[in-house]
């Protein structure tokens, strides 16, 4: 059982204000990153959904001037989400424009997505959503992936998540689901992991 201090609504939240990122999410992509081998330095990383900005710093972090980040988001990220090797566009994700300029590029080594859909407190909806959202991500991991590539997307449970984790297995050497510890304790919400696109 984890640390009653970790049950703590704001406990992620202090420390993401205390070591400079702009939400608690990290700590999730954290988590993925150091069980999976997410991100990899001299590499381009696509992040889906990147408002306000959090997944994007730890990238750029992980690269350490190395390779390129590549943020999509209809809202801006945090003003202080900067870098040489940072793209941000400012669109929607279903735009044929925004994918077209996501790959000006060339392909990814990895694509990471955090979106969420505007909830509604209809879990059937919400879930719905969610789903399609997921089904977007996939797409630009099937199409903007190189070979050996990774991915990881944010689904809410109750869903299509066997169905799409047999989507992702056509496409990837592996994929399972998984939840961070820094995931809500009542959060509905978990991750999707494809590692090793096939080629």
């Amino acid at each position: 059982m984890a640390n009653n201090s970790y049950e703590k609504p704001d406990f992620w939240s202090r420390k993401a204000f205390s070591e400079g990122y702009p939400a608690r999410s990290v700590y999730k992509l954290k988590e993925i990153d150091e069980k999976f081998g997410m991100l990899k330095k001299n590499s381009r990383i696509l992040d889906l959904g990147a408002s306000p900005g959090s997944w994007t710093v730890f990238a750029l972090r992980t690269l350490d001037g190395t390779g390129h980040v590549t943020s999509i988001d209809l809202n801006p990220l945090a003003k202080d989400v900067k870098g040489d090797n940072l793209t941000f566009i400012q669109g929607d994700l279903y735009d044929e424009e925004v994918r077209a300029k996501a790959m000006e590029g060339g392909f990814y080594q990895s694509v990471i997505c955090d979106a969420a859909p505007r909830t509604t407190g209809n879990k059937f909806v919400d879930t719905a959503r969610s789903t399609g959202l997921v089904e977007l991500a996939i797409y630009y991991a099937q199409t903007m992936l190189a070979p050996g590539g990774n991915f990881v997307v944010k689904i809410f449970q109750g869903g299509d998540q066997q169905q799409l984790l047999k989507q992702m297995r056509e496409i990837f050497v592996s994929a399972r689901g998984f939840k961070p510890e820094a995931c809500r304790t009542e959060s509905f919400e978990t991750y999707l992991i494809g590692l090793n696109k096939k080629g």
